[in-house]
């Protein structure tokens, strides 16, 4: 990306504000079904790879309800897909985070203004005095859980009160990266809803209408041809340097087990400081990517005593680059530890 055009990137909305939804039609057509059926199930799991657009269809799911409050009416039996006019009164409450029918529980800021790395039982606990006082609104009662993934062992349970016995007219809308690793509880309780990874040309539609790149710019292109189907992963790479450092990245990553200390102190001081939550992103990304395709390879012809240790080293380095994240602990210690964790895991 140019100089001129990384000044004119602007931080991408959040989903609850973001009106347009790329790709995913069928799963959208399957929410819409559903609801226009009057049986709709009360919790949806919806999982698929960070940033490939699970927030932004379940907020548009959310204003669809809480604007068509009524299954049989008309318009929703015509409607042919969630759609809601970004100017209608209650589309612009959700989009404040103040409409009262809808709560989101993910990770909030301790008291000392640190990111905690989980979502806490206290936390989880206010779904059961939203749905069970006295309507504010009236129509449904929903709960967007971003993500569960972020759950702690009593926050989960603390859940499946709500999912054992649900109140009438509520709906949980249940974020996953990783469904499969959900409590069986939970996931026993819910309807699976996967999304699939987007493709290129979504992906950087997507990117280009969420930060106001133009949607010929080069390096909006190259970021959605490595993005894997994740318009997360776009966003954190648009900055032109995220970019060089995921490529960096990804080149150490072809070296291993073999790789100079020196080169691994360079990616350290590339990451930058604390604050620098972009280009950590970017690193772990890259990380990520570099697992999955390990993972996901030839399972015939793999040494699966090593995939074990891949799929244990992965879930280490995770916990690891979260508590950098949240306790904005120092990067390149990270950067060391990761890769001695992979270089021993490959050998």
């Amino acid at each position: 990306m140019s100089p001129r055009s990384a000044e004119t990137v602007v931080p991408p909305a959040h989903p609850r504000e973001t009106a347009a939804l790329f790709g995913h039609h069928e799963a959208e057509q399957a929410l819409l079904a559903a609801y226009r059926s009057g049986r709709i199930p009360h919790a949806w799991l919806i999982g698929g790879a960070q940033g490939i657009g699970k927030a932004t269809l379940a907020y548009r799911f959310a204003r669809f309800l809480l604007v068509n409050r009524d299954p049989s009416a008309p318009a929703v039996q015509a409607a042919t897909s969630l759609a809601v006019d970004p100017d209608d009164p209650v589309a612009r409450l959700v989009a404040a985070g103040a409409h009262g029918g809808l709560l989101t529980l993910e990770r909030s800021l301790n008291e000392k203004g640190v990111l905690r790395s989980f979502i806490t039982v206290d936390e989880t606990r206010q779904t059961i005095e939203f749905f069970g006082s006295t309507a504010a609104v009236d129509g449904w009662r929903i709960c967007i859980v971003d993500t569960v993934d972020d759950f702690n062992a009593n926050a989960a349970n603390a859940l499946l009160k709500i999912l054992e016995e649900p109140p009438r007219r509520s709906i949980l809308l249940l974020l996953s990266h990783a469904p499969g690793k959900v409590l069986p509880t939970i996931q026993s309780r819910c309807r699976k809803l996967p999304l699939r990874p987007l493709p290129p040309d979504d992906v950087a539609a997507a990117a280009a209408a969420a930060t106001g790149t133009p949607i010929d710019d080069p390096t909006l292109a190259e970021a959605a041809m490595v993005a894997e189907g994740s318009v997360g992963r776009v966003l954190n790479l648009l900055g032109g340097h995220a970019l060089k450092l995921h490529q960096r990245t990804a080149e150490l990553l072809d070296t291993l087990p073999h790789v100079d200390p020196r080169d691994l102190h360079a990616l350290g001081d590339a990451l930058g400081g604390s604050g620098d939550r972009t280009s950590l992103a970017a690193f772990t990304d890259s990380i990520d990517r570099w697992i999955t395709s390990r993972l996901k390879g030839d399972v015939a012809n793999a040494d699966l005593p090593q995939l074990a240790r891949l799929a244990e080293v992965w879930e280490k380095i995770t916990r690891a680059a979260r508590d950098v994240e949240s306790f904005n602990l120092d990067r390149k210690p990270l950067v060391f530890s990761v890769f001695g964790l992979l270089s021993e895991a490959i050998r």
